[in-house]
């Protein structure tokens, strides 16, 4: 996947390719949905489960999943976040 910087600056464009790299077959709708709704990865990080109800995704199992992935997505962007400040620390 081409995503190097962080999830919340992604465009629309690579939120679709974050989608289709995460759920292949089974997110239609929600691909669908974030081309309707100009979903950002910033928008991408802030859904909850009712949220992703409303765009399609009925299946409560597959709420938790798409959450579940995208608290991962936030915790690896904090780390990331983190690990800059602390380099910028941490260099002469």
């Amino acid at each position: 996947m081409g995503l190097s910087k962080g999830p919340s600056s992604w465009s629309v464009e690579e939120v679709l390719e974050w989608i289709q790299e995460q759920y292949p077959t089974t997110m239609t709708l929600l691909h669908k949905a974030v081309i309707k709704h100009d979903i950002t990865g910033r928008v991408l990080l802030r859904l909850k489960d009712h949220q992703l109800k409303l765009l399609g995704v009925e299946d409560e199992k597959q709420q938790q999943e798409i959450l579940q992935d995208l608290l991962l997505l936030k915790v690896q962007e904090e780390i990331s976040e983190l690990s800059d400040i602390c380099s910028e620390f941490l260099s002469p």
